[in-house]
């Protein structure tokens, strides 16, 4: 049994998928548990996701499928898997499904579990988690015998901080707009089944147990491979999303010549389309590094022209204060030759004045008369 468990949040995936694990002996595989797991014990994809998450991003898709991919070379999948929260979008359906068929294990089922959103808002506001053993509960549909407590072990009940109305309406959008596509995606492979997920847990689990005992027998990986539908690429399926397949018949051993032409020509087509790729890849990189550097350049030339005008008007305004000065002092001389010039002619209009010849000295003495 290898299926996958599509359904909205609050749609009881989780809790249907540990009842299957129970029936059947197969590991329920679902991504958020393995990411924990694998950042808790710091393996190489565990430290990557860390990284992610550390920086706000999102963990890509590719440490998720080689997670997933790591955890089917366990001994316990041999029998088969349960997938439960991926794939979420098709690009991711494409990938797994790449990943799956290289391994020799092809999905068998994607099913639906189907409940209104209504119904989903009042399960996820309501939902609480055993915080030791993982055990889920809702306070409206499936509450625990004491309040806070599970049942199995007794350990706290945990409500998520984001379990709110508004939080849980955005996140139901975003199902509805990427998730949602996936189910033409796996009508168009007939593996697509619906189940209705509104009703008692025991009621939903026993229609998904008759939807996988009335799975047909599938084919071998071996002969799968012989069969036109295994032939074709997943791009091919996408691109017939809107069309169910109907089973094409079985190939012979040996095919014939025309096959071996088409399937050459296929190939051929391929190879030149994955050789194409890394050069379109190399011109973007190189006309993006091109615009940057053009970019870079613009904003060098108008730092320096932005310098160069500053400088000029820099020197524009030296040259003025110069000019000024020079102004300022051939005024100045001006004035000073001006004053000259007028005293000299003021001393020359004023009336000259005789010189006052200095009277002698000393007056001549007249001689003593004599007396008789």
């Amino acid at each position: 049994m290898r299926i996958v468990l599509i359904g909205a949040p609050g749609s009881g995936k989780g809790t249907q998928a540990k009842k299957l694990v129970s029936r059947y002996g197969v590991p329920q595989i679902s991504t958020g548990d393995l990411l924990r797991a694998a950042v808790a014990a710091e393996t190489p994809l565990g430290l990557q996701a860390k990284a992610a998450m550390d920086a706000g991003q999102l963990v890509s898709d590719q440490i998720v499928l080689d997670m997933i991919e790591e955890r089917m070379a366990e001994p316990d999948t041999k029998k088969g898997f349960i997938l439960d929260g991926f794939p979420r979008n098709i690009p991711q359906a494409q990938a797994l499904d790449t990943m799956l068929i290289k391994l020799g294990r092809p999905l068998e089922a994607a099913i639906l579990i189907d409940v209104d959103f209504d119904l989903l808002i009042q399960r996820i506001a309501g939902r609480r988690t055993c915080s030791s053993g993982g055990q889920m509960y809702n306070i409206y549909t499936s509450p625990p015998k004491m309040d806070g407590l599970c049942d199995v072990c007794g350990g706290k009940l945990h409500h998520r901080a984001d379990d709110n109305e508004d939080t849980i309406t955005n996140r139901l959008r975003v199902y509805e707009a990427q998730t949602a596509p996936l189910i033409n995606y796996y009508k168009a492979q007939g593996k697509q089944y619906n189940v209705d997920g509104a009703g008692d847990i025991d009621e939903i689990f026993q229609r998904l147990c008759n939807i996988i005992d009335a799975l047909p027998a599938h084919e071998s990986l071996e002969s799968a491979k012989k069969t036109a539908l295994f032939e074709q690429t997943i791009q091919e399926m996408v691109e017939k999303v809107e069309i169910r397949l109907t089973p094409e018949p079985q190939a012979t051993p040996v095919a014939n010549k025309e096959t071996r032409t088409m399937t050459a020509k296929k190939k051929a087509t391929r190879k030149k389309a994955t050789a194409k790729k890394p050069v379109a890849k190399k011109k973007t990189i190189k006309k993006a590094a091109a615009k940057k550097k053009a970019a870079k350049k613009k904003v060098v030339k108008k730092k320096v022209a932005v310098k160069k005008a500053a400088a000029k008007k820099k020197k524009v305004v030296k040259k003025k204060v110069a000019v000024k000065k020079k102004v300022v002092k051939k005024k100045a001389a001006t004035k000073k030759k001006v004053t000259a010039k007028k005293k000299v002619a003021a001393k020359k209009a004023s009336p000259k004045k005789k010189p006052v010849k200095k009277k002698a000295a000393t007056k001549k003495k007249t001689p003593a008369k004599k007396k008789g």
